[in-house]
């Protein structure tokens, strides 16, 4: 199986990640922080990726670290599992809606890090949650795992609806892009012959 486990721990969070590509959807999640709960449920359910965080941070302050950690710790957990990404059909492309809210994710699990949002969400908050958190959430992760990632609102009014599109559109294309191309009978998806972080 292909499973990455990684723990950080700082002065301000205390976060434990493990990812399983070739899950069912399993989503054990403990943040302290309900709306990203719900969101990484989102990543293992329409993903079929096995996800468990457990995360505790200095959330008397605010979310900021605790949201940045896991995700950075997910990126790294992510990374690890794809291990050489031989086979792989390495890029992913799905639009998902949810009522009215429609949302673009296409990426490309190419090594380089690099993120494109343009998401226009109409709320500061979804209950406690503040939503300039959603960017920095996919920056963070794009850093460690090395994965270059567009995301673009094509519609929506409903903060909690475009924000959910958004990670059930990134946990489709990210399965897509974790998949194995039995063409490529387990070569690397690249005209150089190598992916990595470096």
């Amino acid at each position: 199986a292909r499973i990455g486990e990684v723990t950080r721990k700082t002065k301000e969070t205390d976060v434990k990640v493990s990812i399983n590509l070739d899950g069912t959807g399993i989503c054990q999640s403990n943040t302290g922080i309900p709306f990203l709960d719900h969101m990484l449920d989102q990543i293992a359910s329409h993903g079929l990726f096995d996800v468990n965080v457990m995360a505790k941070g200095d959330l008397h302050i605010d979310d900021h670290h605790t949201n940045e950690d896991i995700a950075l710790a997910l990126g790294t957990a992510l990374l690890q599992a794809l291990g050489d990404r031989k086979g792989i059909s390495r890029f992913g492309d799905f639009t998902a809606p949810l009522d009215e809210a429609l949302v673009h994710v296409v990426l490309d699990l190419s090594g380089r890090p690099f993120l494109a949002y343009d998401m226009d969400i109409p709320t500061e908050r979804v209950g406690t949650y503040d939503t300039q958190l959603v960017e920095h959430f996919f920056q963070s992760l794009v850093n460690t795992s090395g994965m270059t990632l567009h995301i673009r609102k094509l519609s929506g009014k409903n903060s909690h609806h475009i924000i959910e599109a958004c990670f059930k559109a990134f946990a489709r294309a990210l399965r897509k892009a974790t998949e194995y191309d039995e063409r490529r009978m387990g070569s690397i998806p690249s005209s150089k012959g190598v992916l990595s972080r470096a």
